[in-house]
């Protein structure tokens, strides 16, 4: 379907009985994209030294801080990752020596993300990597049209 064609009317090829279906179909179809897509793009990234596609994210967050460092309480909010799983990530980058981090004391436990030497520009260096490996699993299915439409529904998930 064509990005043109992407109006309510035109959806009623699913026969459903209850709209609220849509929600499910929606939930369940992000989810099987994301289990179809993910093991190729992680395979590529893994020729970079890159272990999951959310390094990547916590990289380039890390370099937009810029020298004060990333507050981790605040990459959790920006990545919408809990604390848990973050904390592990950041623990991995940390031995594969792109981050380090500082523990300040003001009463909380409050941790401060840096780039190391290894991880600045990392992401440069790796974006070509991963770029082709989006692009190789997603432009056979989506037009760059569709691509647009596609993020900017998604986004709207996000707000």
């Amino acid at each position: 379907m064509a990005v043109e064609e992407l109006r309510p009317e035109n959806f009623v090829f699913f026969g459903d009985d209850d709209e609220n279906v849509a929600y499910d179909r929606a939930w369940f179809n992000i989810m099987r994209v994301h289990r179809k897509l993910l093991p190729e793009i992680t395979k590529a990234l893994k020729t970079c030294g890159i272990n999951d596609p959310i390094w990547i994210e916590i990289l380039l967050e890390v370099e937009r801080s810029g020298a004060a460092g990333q507050p981790m309480s605040a990459l959790e909010d920006k990545l919408s990752v809990p604390q848990y799983a973050l904390s592990r990530h950041v623990s991995r980058l940390e031995k594969e020596g792109f981050l380090r981090r500082e523990f300040i004391a003001d009463g909380r436990r409050k941790q401060i993300l840096f780039l190391t030497e290894k991880g600045s520009g990392a992401h440069d260096q790796i974006w070509q990597t991963y770029g082709d490996a989006m692009r190789s699993e997603l432009s056979p299915h989506l037009s760059t049209d569709e691509a647009y439409a596609l993020s900017w529904l998604l986004m709207k998930l996000l707000a």
